[in-house]
């Protein structure tokens, strides 16, 4: 895949939420569709801070990417069935960037309780008919929608506020 300047900004927009809510949070994350700017950069964030980091992919290319980055700390579970990840242990992050996109609403509302932190890539208004994030919303306390750059990110949580992640650091 050729990726264009614009295109690495889009699919790495993510990162600044993501950033904070791990530095933010405590226990294990949970990245929830593999990517050559999350996984990195999850797995490189979760060593330093010596914390468990597992991936859970669906497609065979990005599982192969994700693979190479296995590690004590971080393991890398190829998946089929969406509804076989571990919904009920307590994550402090969740990153949500999995296919199939209609999936994305529903695993949102499965981590609701177990995750305090969940953060959301794509959540920009055109991609609500491709997502339905709008069904997922109204079982949080907290949101903020980062528009730093289209894709725009999200994060939810029913445990901390989340206004302050708009703010610079």
């Amino acid at each position: 895949m050729k990726i264009t300047i614009r295109h690495a900004k889009a699919i790495s927009s993510h990162n600044e939420l993501l950033i904070r809510a791990v530095l933010k949070s405590k226990g294990n994350v949970c990245e929830i569709g593999a990517g050559i700017y999350s996984t990195p950069l999850l797995h490189w964030l979760c060593r330093a801070m010596g914390r468990k980091l597992t991936t859970y992919e669906n497609n065979d290319e990005f599982y192969i990417f994700a693979r190479t980055f296995r590690s004590g700390l971080h393991s890398v579970k190829k998946i089929n069935n969406w509804d076989e990840m571990n919904f009920k242990k307590h994550w402090g992050v969740v990153f949500i960037d999995h296919a199939p996109s209609l999936r994305r609403y529903q695993d949102i509302i499965n981590f609701k309780d177990t995750a305090d932190y969940i953060v959301i890539h794509d959540t920009e208004p055109e991609g609500e008919k491709d997502y339905k994030y709008s069904k997922a919303w109204p079982y949080f306390k907290y949101r903020y929608d980062w528009k730093g750059f289209r894709a725009y990110t999200t994060i939810v949580s029913n445990f901390y506020p989340v206004e302050d992640f708009g703010k610079i650091l």
